[in-house]
């Protein structure tokens, strides 16, 4: 049972099973749930009881009209419903928005949200990828980003606030200058689909400033919010006419009854779903704290209802993953297959105490066994799959988590050997997170991002092989030529190339999983990589 209940992983290149999935292959009853981020106070058990009274009359007469649904939630919200477009789940709008308004090009800043970087590149678009370092705490500078926008060229920038999965927060004030700064692109969207769960400022959201903009969509969720999922809601706010283009666009049923029954109930509840939201965010501080306690676990802040944390030095996310699942019944989203992260990194999702003190004791079991600080082992010779980046779990197995240097240009077809496993290795790599050391977005000579330059002992220096140099002309900023589509901005792979498929104008991956990088722009996207 637990090989059924595991092997679904490896058939989900993007996302983790769904709960109904890892029901069917188990006795019935789904895992607790640190994956998926949803709201676990709301609805309240008599809203649930409510719901379950009506859900014959639910699921057997059809919904309002879309309009109808709308017009209700603009009236709870406070929102004229010309500038609101409601959606069947996020991933409905972001499909439109890609369809009709992004041309070209389409900058995000990685690791997050899967739907940013593959939807764009499904249809052929250049997605540029811009890297957030881990010696940063993985924020957006926001100023680098825009320096970065303007050399590539890029007509639409995309910024997720709080970001998924690190929970990383933007203050409102420098939102607004950045979009005041991109007021010549296509398009700026800002998701704020975690946004509800934050508490460093009152009102954070930029939904007032997209209304009276030309340019700018933000994306809110209501199943995320709601605790509600599986209803797949969610809405858009744009001045009317970015807006009426994507209404136009939606079925006139796309909103199920489920959705028009809890959008209806709400103006009953707020209260309970205040107070849910600061429950949440108590339970972060308090989750935060205890998993801060493990040995070798680093916990990124976050004002999200979710947590970003890297695994100790030897441990995979994979394995983890399984043996919490199988052993503890406890379900965690594994990063490895998130563009710009590794399986060095987990996502977990806020969760009642109860469940925290069950999440952090199956950890202490998994990671150290009966030894508090031992990590646990490799990944073994017998699991025949991935983390979903195939050059990530390379390196990761030919450095047992290390990271060593060398590699990086290995990868890249320099020529070097790799390095030996009795290699010792500098001190100041044993503090890097695994394959993170060595992944493509450090670029061929540097590990973990700007200001962690690695190099190898003077005596063990290999010497590279000479490669041709790709001269290219220099030009002004923001006249750049473009790159290919499928191209990303730095030593990184294309969201086509990580789930191992191509799209149009899309060559596949080299064997190393890298394509060459000495032309692409650096991470400020200016000028070549030496």
């Amino acid at each position: 049972m637990a090989d059924n209940v595991t092997s679904l992983f490896r058939s989900t290149a993007a996302h983790s099973p769904s709960m109904a999935a890892l029901a069917r292959e188990s006795d019935g009853t789904g895992p607790v749930d640190f994956c998926i981020p949803c709201n676990p106070y709301f609805p309240t058990p008599a809203m649930m009881d409510t719901m379950s009274a009506r859900l014959r009359d639910i699921i057997t007469y059809y919904p309002s009209s879309a309009d109808t649904i709308t017009a209700e939630l603009c009236n709870l919200l406070q929102l004229p419903p010309q500038a609101v477009a409601m959606g069947n789940g996020s991933t409905e709008l972001i499909t439109w928005i890609d369809h009709l308004l992004v041309r070209e090009s389409l900058a995000v800043p990685v690791p997050t949200f899967g739907r940013w970087t593959d939807q764009p590149m499904e249809t052929g678009k250049r997605v540029d990828m811009f890297p957030l370092q881990e010696s940063s705490g993985f924020n957006l500078d926001l100023a680098q980003y825009a320096e970065f926008i303007r050399a590539r060229g890029t007509r639409v920038a995309v910024i997720c606030n709080p970001n998924n999965p690190d929970g990383g927060f933007l203050h409102k004030h420098a939102l607004v200058q950045f979009m005041d700064a991109m007021a010549d692109l296509d398009l700026v969207i800002i998701d704020e689909s975690f946004l509800e769960f934050a508490d460093a400022e009152a009102e954070p959201s930029v939904v007032q400033e997209a209304m009276i903009r030309p340019n700018v969509i933000v994306l809110r969720s209501l199943g995320k919010n709601f605790g509600l999922h599986g209803i797949r809601f969610g809405y858009m706010v744009a001045n009317p006419s970015l807006a009426g283009r994507i209404r136009s666009m939606l079925p006139k049923w796309n909103l199920n009854a489920f959705a028009e029954y809890v959008v209806f109930m709400l103006k009953e509840h707020g209260q309970e779903y205040m107070q849910s939201l600061q429950q949440v965010r108590r339970d972060r501080l308090d989750m935060a704290s205890q998993l801060s306690s493990l040995p070798g676990l680093t916990v990124y802040p976050s004002q999200g209802n979710f947590l970003f944390v890297r695994l100790p030095v030897g441990a995979e996310g994979t394995v983890v993953r399984d043996r919490m699942l199988t052993e503890h019944r406890i379900l965690i989203r594994e990063c490895g297959n998130k563009i710009g992260s590794s399986s060095r990194f987990v996502r977990l999702v806020v969760r009642p105490q109860t469940d925290v003190r069950r999440l952090v004791s199956g950890l202490e079991q998994v990671l150290y066994g009966s030894r508090r600080g031992a990590a646990v082992p490799e990944l073994g010779t017998g699991t025949n799959y991935s983390s979903g980046t195939a050059a990530v779990d390379r390196l990761v197995g030919a450095t047992n988590g290390g990271g060593m240097p060398g590699l990086a240009a290995q990868a890249l077809g320099s020529g070097m050997p790799s390095p030996q496993p009795a290699m010792p290795m500098p001190a100041a790599m044993q503090q890097m997170p695994a394959a993170m050391a060595a992944q493509s977005y450090g670029g061929a000579q540097s590990y973990g991002g700007a200001g962690m330059q690695m190099q190898m002992p003077m005596q063990q220096q290999p010497q590279p092989v000479p490669q041709p140099q790709m001269q290219q002309p220099q030009m002004p900023m923001g006249q750049q030529q473009p790159t290919p589509s499928g191209v990303p901005a730095r030593n990184g792979l294309t969201a086509a190339q990580v789930r191992g498929t191509t799209g149009p104008g899309l060559a596949p991956a080299p064997a190393t999983g890298w394509p060459a990088a000495q032309s692409w722009p650096n991470a400020a996207g200016m000028g070549q990589v030496s």
